[in-house]
């Protein structure tokens, strides 16, 4: 059973919530018995406090002398806020968790010199593939794999911005050059699978004699990308084009995307002057926008940790 989420909102407050969760788990479910007034009237805050913990709950019956005004506050103003008309997209590597996935756990099975040996001579994807091959013939097992990748940690304040986003009814997606056994394991580790809508990366299973296989998201050569800016494995403006694509015109998603790579400055283009793109300072992707400002519409923001990923969200996300 979920805990009650930690919402990352100032005017919430956290003994509030607690609250919130004891009498939910009590059984109560109105907005007038979780939040008893000697007056008899909640206020704005009750409901959008009501409305954060919904998202984890469920449906929540809205009974009170203010009802209308109430659903009209949940429907209009909390979307207002940004979250459910919102679209936030991680990358994964030195963004979501700070290290690259790949060479961690290469290091950890002690496959590196032959990494090193191989790097200037195969495609990343086609290295990493290779790579578990070697881990194969070496023993090393898919187990191993996954408890190699439970050492990577997430940083606290990553942890707390993913769920207060998601609280207030953001869509979160990822888009990685990484691949899906790998985020898949970590992000369950740390049981935040649950938050993401959609993972856009390099697919991975394990074949039959239980070697970890990982495979390009583009061809190289059937229906190749095509783009100058990107790797031949994929190119994630052509992603995020084809998530722009999936929202009827009229539904006016604002899109949040967060990176660090040389691979995440082709779908920061693809944003719009009311977008914004958040990126790590000193790392390829906030020095490239910093070279072509004419070619970025978006607005950007630097960070350089995971709290300042948090800060920056949270003013987002704000009214």
């Amino acid at each position: 059973m979920r805990t009650a989420p930690i919402i990352n909102v100032r005017f919430l407050h956290n003994t509030w919530m607690e609250g919130i969760h004891n009498k939910w788990m009590e059984g109560e479910r109105t907005v007038s018995s979780l939040f008893p007034r000697d007056h008899g009237r909640s206020t704005w805050t009750d409901v959008i406090c009501l409305r954060a913990y919904s998202n984890f709950r469920g449906s929540i019956n809205i009974h009170s002398p203010m009802t209308h005004l109430k659903k009209k506050y949940l429907d209009g103003h909390c979307r207002s806020i940004g979250g459910m008309d919102t679209v936030i997209l991680f990358d994964f590597d030195h963004t979501l968790i700070d290290c690259n996935s790949d060479p961690w756990v290469v290091n950890q099975l002690g496959a590196t010199q032959l990494m090193n040996s191989l790097m200037r001579v195969l495609p990343w994807t086609s290295l990493m593939d290779r790579m578990m091959l070697e881990l194969h013939q070496q023993g090393k097992t898919v187990g191993d794999i996954e408890q190699s990748l439970k050492t990577i940690p997430v940083c606290l304040e990553m942890i707390r911005a993913i769920k207060s986003a998601h609280s207030l009814g953001c869509d979160l997606r990822i888009v990685s050059d990484a691949n899906s056994f790998y985020i898949k394991t970590i992000l369950e580790n740390y049981d935040l699978l649950q938050y993401f809508s959609e993972i856009h990366t390099n697919p991975a299973s394990v074949d039959n004699d239980g070697r970890l296989r990982i495979f390009p998201y583009h061809s190289y050569t059937v229906a190749a990308h095509g783009c100058e800016l990107c790797p031949a494995n994929m190119c994630k403006g052509a992603i995020v084009d084809d998530i722009q694509r999936s929202f009827l015109p009229e539904s006016k998603k604002r899109f949040i995307y967060l990176g660090d790579g040389r691979g995440d400055f082709c779908p920061s283009l693809k944003l719009g002057s009311e977008d914004h793109v958040l990126a790590r300072q000193e790392y390829p992707l906030w020095k490239l926008l910093g070279q072509n400002p004419d070619l970025v519409k978006a607005q950007v923001h630097s960070w350089s940790n995971a709290k300042d990923v948090e800060d920056c969200l949270s003013k987002l996300l704000m009214p």
